[in-house]
């Protein structure tokens, strides 16, 4: 099964410039008349899709959309090397710091989110990753 993040900005080319100074992704291409643009650099595409503050995202939706931020259950996890200088690109290209970088036995994690709202977390790998998290029963299991 293939992956595909789709994110809703409310402009087009500052999205584009918050994913590629912030995030370090690039610009693969744009589609339906300019109304999509298609983000390469991770394991993933990322496609920002325009959509205008207050229209709905669907015919079934029960919401309109909005850029102030909010809690949403997903989120998107980028896994950098340097996590102090994946704040500083970040924050310089407009997103906000919500949360310190916090230390974990797997490693460290920072809380932000991206100008349309959106929640992002910055984390950092320390030796086996999220496998230190597991307990001696579930790595049995699991290997």
């Amino acid at each position: 099964m293939q992956l595909l993040v789709n994110i809703d900005v409310d402009d087009l080319a500052r999205g584009i410039g918050f994913y590629q100074r912030g995030l370090g992704l690039r610009l693969a291409r744009k589609l339906f008349d300019g109304t999509v643009a298609e983000m390469a650099g991770g394991a993933t595409p990322i496609y920002l899709l325009a959509g205008a503050p207050g229209t709905s995202p669907g015919a079934r939706a029960d919401g309109r959309r909005n850029y102030r931020r909010r809690t949403m259950p997903v989120h998107l996890d980028f896994v950098v090397e340097d996590l102090e200088a994946a704040i500083e690109r970040a924050l310089e290209a407009g997103a906000e710091l919500e949360d310190w970088p916090q230390d974990f036995a797997w490693g460290r994690q920072a809380m932000l989110s991206d100008p349309f709202g959106h929640g992002i977390c910055f984390i950092e790998w320390k030796g086996e990753g999220y496998g230190a998290a597991m307990d001696g029963k579930r790595a049995v299991e699991a290997a």
